[in-house]
């Protein structure tokens, strides 16, 4: 059998990849992944709305427990812990969300830039990201932020300025080996523009990865920020985040814990949320997969066995 006969055997024989919505939803880790990061979407969302209380309003009920008139609990001033948990999902989640698009799109533009013009720009774009990358990230982030009053802006501003560096370095390495295929080549010779190949060519190229770079780093992007707000750089007090929910609690760990626990255990979920919902986004874009069957897993899950 010639080779011709056998890739048309092949294609014909070969059974069809799986759509990448039904690969991503039929992983039992990206499934818990979605539904946890829905939920914080929905809670951040509309959460003001369902506050039982105002999340600033001092009362007498000092460190009380999770009970009937406080779902969760009280803190040191007796702020209600369900109030502030919802109306500090909306900072907390929004910040990362915003800085997570914001780190995107500078990355995605300037790496796109270096790789695909190349010479002098290239030059130029990258010795700036290795200026940036030489850096100690959480020096340089606590520098730009320290220029600002406290604020969740100004923990944002610090955080784009040294996340971007790693997302231009990778958008430049997929255009580098994106521009040198086949079917670019093709595009060339058949007369289409720079720009005609950028938009319909490049960029649907490397914005997969992107994506999956976002998601997964949004769960970072959560702990970073609410560590920066503990340490005192973020939301000034009585902000409800979950950062400053921590360091308002600490005090009370050991004699009444729950004040430390419910926003650390919020912000232990939204990460594991982002970061399982990351993994299923890179398994499902992953064209290796799409015809890869699952095998039983841990606990029931059906993981793809990787060709």
């Amino acid at each position: 059998m010639g080779l011709t006969e056998l890739t048309e055997v092949t294609e014909v024989e070969r059974p069809p990849g799986r759509p990448i919505l039904h690969r991503l939803l039929h992983d039992a880790t990206a499934r818990v992944g979605l539904v946890l990061v829905v939920v914080f979407l929905l809670v951040a969302a509309f959460g003001p709305s369902l506050a039982p209380s105002d999340p600033i309003d001092v009362t007498t009920d000092r460190l009380q427990g999770p009970g009937v008139h406080h779902l969760l609990g009280t803190d040191g001033l007796g702020r209600d812990l369900l109030s502030r948990l919802l109306y500090g999902a909306r900072l907390t989640l929004g910040t990362a969300l915003l800085a997570a698009a914001l780190v995107s799109v500078i990355g995605l533009v300037v790496g796109v830039a270096a790789g695909y013009a190349g010479g002098l720009v290239d030059a130029l774009l990258m010795r700036t990201v290795d200026i940036v990358l030489a850096i100690p990230g959480l020096v340089l982030a606590l520098a730009v932020a320290g220029l600002f009053e406290p604020s969740l802006v100004a923990v944002m501003l610090g955080l784009v300025t040294i996340w971007w560096a790693g997302y231009a370095r990778v958008v430049r390495s997929l255009v580098l080996a994106l521009r040198e295929r086949p079917f670019i080549e093709a595009a060339r010779a058949g007369g289409a523009s720079r720009w005609r190949v950028l938009g319909r060519h490049i960029l649907p190229g490397v914005l997969s990865p992107v994506i999956v770079l976002a998601t997964l780093d949004i769960g970072q992007l959560v702990l970073v920020i609410s560590g920066l707000t503990f340490l005192g750089l973020g939301a000034p007090p009585p902000t409800p985040e979950w950062g400053a929910m921590l360091n308002d609690g600490r005090v009370y760990f050991l004699s009444d814990p729950h004040v430390v626990i419910v926003p650390g255990l919020a912000i232990s979920l939204a990460v594991l949320g982002f970061n399982l919902l990351g993994d299923g986004i890179r398994d499902a874009l992953d064209p290796r997969l799409a015809d890869v069957p699952m095998k039983p897993g841990l606990w029931g899950r059906r993981r793809r066995g990787r060709p």
